[in-house]
C-alpha cells in the first residue's frame, strides 16, 4: 500500500520529457551544463579513490571543505564558520532537508510560480501546503510584494526564493532582496533561499540572501560551478543552531556525503574560480545567440535571462505547452513545458543553452521551422478549409 503523501507527488515534467526522447534527439531540456569537471577535481577524485578514501565520513562533511564553503560567505558575514555549513548529497537532498526540518504539517509554505519542480513536493512530502506567488514576464519574472501580503497568512512558515532562477533565468536585484528579507523579518518567516546558480550570471553579481536576515537557509550546489550533476553534492548554510537541527534530517537521508567526491570538490575550490569563469564566458556567448534566433521566431516573445542557462519564451501558438513540446519532440528537439514549473508557466517552454553552439543552432532551427508552419497555417485558416465544399 502507497502512503498517502506520495500520492500527492508526481514525477516532474522535466524527466517525463527526458525520458521520452529517443537517444539521437537534440537535448535543449535538460539543465546541466555541457562540460566536464576541471582536470584538478577529476585527478582528485581519482588519487581519493585510490588512495582509499573510500569510508564513511562525518554526517554534516569533511571539516576541511566545510571551511573552505564557509570562507566564500565571509565578505557577506565575517563571522561565517564550518559550523553554519552543512554537506549535502546534491541541492536537493538539502532541500529536502530543509523542508523537512522546517516544515510542520498544516504550514504553508510560500513557493515561486513558475519555480524550480521540488519546492511544492517537498512541502507536501512534509505535509506542508505550497503556496505559489507568481513571478510574471510583465514583471520580468521578480515577485509582487502586494501579491505576497496578501498571500501570507498566521499559518506561512517560510518563503523560498531562487535567485539566478530555474527555469526563467531571473536575478534578484539587491533592492528586491531587501524587500524580502524585510517582509520575511515582518511576518517571521523563514528565507529558504536557492543559489545553485549564483556564479552562473552575465550582467553583475547575484545578490545572496545571506546575511540579509537572521532567519534564512542558504541551498547551493556544485553540481552547475564545477560541471558535476551526477556527483551529487551540495551544501547548506544555516545559522549555528539551526545546522544542528537540518543534520539530523540529512543524517536520517543519507548518514553522510560521499567522502571521495568532497575531496574533489575541495581540490576544485582551491584551484579557484578559472573553470567557472571560462564556461560562464561561453555560456554568455550562447545566450546572446539564443536570444537572437528566437528574435526571428513568429510567435514568441522573451524576457533575456541575466542568469542560470535558461530562456523561457511565451508562444501565442494552438496548443498547451506540453503538446507544443510533444510536437517539438516529434520533431527531434527536447524542450521543457513551462507549466512543469507551476500554472504561471502556462504557454511557455523552457529551453537550456547548456548545449553545444552547434546544437542550439540545430534545435532552434527546428523551433523556427515548427513556428513558421503554424503562421503559414494558422487553425483558422485550417478550419476555414476543412468547411470549403
Amino acid at each position: 500500500m502507497v502512503a498517502d503523501r506520495i500520492r500527492q507527488v508526481e514525477i516532474s515534467g522535466i524527466r517525463r520529457m527526458f525520458d521520452a526522447a529517443p537517444a539521437d534527439a537534440i537535448n535543449l531540456g535538460l539543465g546541466e551544463p555541457d562540460f566536464d569537471p576541471p582536470a584538478v577535481v577529476l585527478d582528485a577524485i581519482c588519487a581519493a579513490v585510490r588512495g582509499g578514501m573510500n569510508h564513511y565520513g562525518p554526517s554534516a562533511g569533511l571539516a576541511e571543505l566545510r571551511e573552505a564553503i564557509a570562507e566564500r560567505y565571509r565578505d557577506r558575514v565575517p563571522a561565517t564558520g564550518r559550523e553554519n555549513v552543512l554537506v549535502t548529497g546534491s541541492g536537493s537532498e538539502g532541500l529536502m532537508a530543509v523542508a523537512l526540518t522546517l516544515y510542520n504539517p498544516g504550514d504553508e509554505v510560500l513557493v515561486p510560480d513558475p519555480g524550480f519542480v521540488l519546492y511544492g513536493p517537498h512541502a507536501r512530502l512534509a505535509g506542508a501546503r505550497p503556496v505559489p506567488y507568481s513571478l510574471g514576464a510583465d514583471r520580468r519574472y521578480l515577485p509582487d510584494f502586494d501579491e505576497l501580503e496578501r498571500l501570507v497568512t498566521r499559518r506561512t512558515r517560510a518563503i523560498v526564493v531562487n535567485s539566478p532562477s530555474n527555469p526563467t533565468g531571473a536575478v534578484f536585484p539587491p533592492s528586491v532582496v531587501d524587500r524580502i528579507a524585510t517582509f520575511a523579518e515582518r511576518h517571521e518567516l523563514t528565507i529558504v533561499s536557492d543559489e545553485v546558480y549564483e556564479e552562473i550570471v552575465y550582467d553583475g553579481p547575484a545578490t545572496s540572501f545571506w546575511g540579509r536576515s537572521d532567519r534564512v537557509v542558504i541551498v547551493n550546489s556544485f553540481s552547475k560551478t564545477l560541471a558535476m550533476t551526477g556527483w551529487r553534492i551540495g551544501f547548506l548554510v544555516a545559522p549555528r543552531d539551526l545546522a544542528v537541527e537540518l543534520n539530523k534530517a540529512h543524517y536520517h537521508i543519507m548518514a553522510c556525503p560521499p567522502t571521495p567526491t568532497q575531496v574533489a570538490v575541495l581540490a576544485g575550490l582551491r584551484a579557484g574560480t578559472e573553470a567557472t569563469r571560462a564556461m560562464v564566458r561561453e555560456f554568455r556567448a550562447r545566450r546572446a545567440l539564443v536570444t537572437r534566433r528566437l528574435a526571428s521566431v513568429p510567435g514568441l516573445s522573451l524576457v533575456p535571462p541575466a542568469g542560470a542557462f535558461y530562456v523561457f519564451p511565451r508562444f501565442r501558438w494552438p496548443g498547451t505547452a506540453l503538446e507544443v513540446a510533444t510536437a517539438l519532440l516529434a520533431r527531434g528537439v527536447v524542450t521543457t513545458p513551462g507549466d512543469a514549473f507551476g500554472s504561471r508557466g502556462a504557454g511557455h517552454l523552457r529551453l537550456s543553452f547548456a548545449a553545444s553552439r552547434d546544437a542550439l543552432e540545430q534545435g532552434l532551427g527546428i523551433l523556427r521551422e515548427y513556428a513558421r508552419e503554424i503562421d503559414a497555417n494558422p487553425p483558422d485558416r485550417r478550419e476555414a478549409r476543412a468547411r470549403a465544399p
